[in-house]
């Protein structure tokens, strides 16, 4: 199933038409889209009964982040050998962890503004935790997870790497420098939930692809990696991490402009389209 947030509803899409939650669960679940994670062991399973019938066409334009208040927001850095290569470093025998905060996040048909003139992208597959859990083992990790989404982790590498040492948080966490989406995919839905074909154009030119079956620290581990630490909670988010070819690596770098349109595209899960002012 494809669960989206409508204008601030939460609401199910099929077929090019959304279905609005809490009308068609008779109230049994509300309309904030945050309601069907802190429900998800009631909710994912009415979502396969749902009538369906009741469902509108929409305007794309008014969807939003699926999640758009998780209680946590990790990223991973250097998840892919060429990225890690690219950057000038070997590959990691630990995930490199950071947090995006949630104020960046927006939906997949945004418009985002620049903060300087070193804005770069990260095309990365986004995990939803749908049942929340502490030291997770690694072979229970997929039953925790709600669903998959695209995102991106916008990065003024300017702000990301002027301290001594640098720190990634706040130049990755200016508004809109999340976008996810268009849906959060469950499980269920995805056919080879490790090997999905990840991309990204700049003004329809390529600049990453890739497979994520090609991550160092495979989803499984990282929410195994990551709850061992930190309890998960219903509706945390993880960037798994981009692959190479990011603009700062590019031979001259290549940041966002103004009227750039970045589309980034993980198959069966769905594309985002983000242009820049």
């Amino acid at each position: 199933m494809r669960i989206a947030n409508l204008a601030g509803r939460l609401v199910l899409l099929a077929g090019g038409r959304a279905l609005d939650v809490e009308k068609a669960s008779g109230g049994r679940f509300g309309p904030d889209p945050m309601a069907a994670l802190e429900q998800w062991q009631d909710f994912h399973p009415w979502t396969h009964t749902a009538d369906l019938s009741g469902a509108a066409d929409f305007d794309p334009s008014l969807l939003g982040p699926p999640v758009p208040r998780p209680s946590q927001i990790f990223a991973v850095a250097l998840n892919y050998p060429p990225h890690a290569a690219e950057a000038g470093y070997e590959p990691p025998s630990d995930p490199l962890v950071f947090t995006k905060f949630a104020g960046c996040l927006t939906g997949p048909h945004a418009t985002v503004e620049l903060s300087g003139d070193r804005v770069d992208w990260e095309v990365e597959l986004v995990v939803v935790i749908g049942r929340g859990g502490h030291r997770i083992p690694l072979g229970e990790a997929w039953p925790h997870i709600a669903g998959l989404m695209v995102g991106q982790d916008l990065s003024d590498r300017h702000v990301q790497m002027r301290g001594t040492p640098p720190q990634f948080s706040l130049g990755k966490s200016f508004p809109g420098f999340g976008p996810t989406g268009p849906a959060l995919v469950t499980v269920d839905e995805v056919q080879d939930r490790d090997d999905l074909a990840i991309s990204a154009t700049l003004n329809g030119k390529v600049v990453q692809r890739a497979s994520t079956k090609d991550m160092i620290f495979s989803v499984a581990d990282l929410v195994a990696r990551l709850s061992a630490i930190c309890p998960l909670q219903p509706g945390d988010l993880v960037f798994t991490g981009t692959p190479a070819g990011v603009g700062n690596r590019m031979t001259p770098p290549r940041y966002l402009t103004s009227g750039d349109v970045l589309i980034s595209t993980i198959a069966g899960i769905g594309e985002l389209r983000t242009t820049f002012r």
